[in-house]
């Protein structure tokens, strides 16, 4: 596995967009995808290669003067658990890092309302977020949206 830092705004969108089609359980709703996918353009991104074939990428974008958030990230469901997500998120705090950012956050759906969130939640814990805050209703009643943050 190779991480690569993509630049070419054409080039991230068309990884996201491959990547995320691929994961509907968490990237579903087509109005949420393609926002995801218009923004990942110009984002600081890394994409995580396996054979010439895009497996992940994160991009990041900055919440504020020291922080920097996860905007959207990606893994196949073939090569989960296999440490592409782990060298994302350090490849995530390097670029981060870059930035003179302090802190890294993320946004998912609070642990508990769905099994494939709580692996998310799981994950992300793993790599050392920590649980900031839940907004019941910033996305809507059914998906309490969970910040996660780190020190970087």
């Amino acid at each position: 596995m190779q991480l690569r830092k993509i630049t070419d705004r054409r080039e991230q969108m068309r990884i996201t967009r491959e990547i995320l089609e691929a994961l509907p359980e968490w990237f579903g709703i087509p109005e949420a995808r393609e926002a995801y996918i218009q923004d990942s353009a110009g984002m600081p991104y890394v994409c995580a290669m396996q054979s010439n074939q895009s497996v992940g990428f994160l991009y990041l974008k900055q919440t504020g003067k020291d922080t920097m958030e996860i905007a959207a990230m990606g893994v196949r469901k073939e090569a989960q658990r296999t440490g592409i997500g782990a060298a994302l998120m350090e490849a995530a705090k390097t670029m981060a890092r870059e930035q003179n950012c302090s802190f890294l956050q993320v946004k998912t759906v609070q642990m508990g309302k769905y099994e494939v969130y709580d692996r998310t939640n799981r994950f992300y814990q793993s790599v050392g977020f920590r649980e900031f805050e839940v907004f019941p209703t910033l996305w809507d009643e059914g998906n309490p949206c969970q910040i996660y943050v780190m020190a970087l």
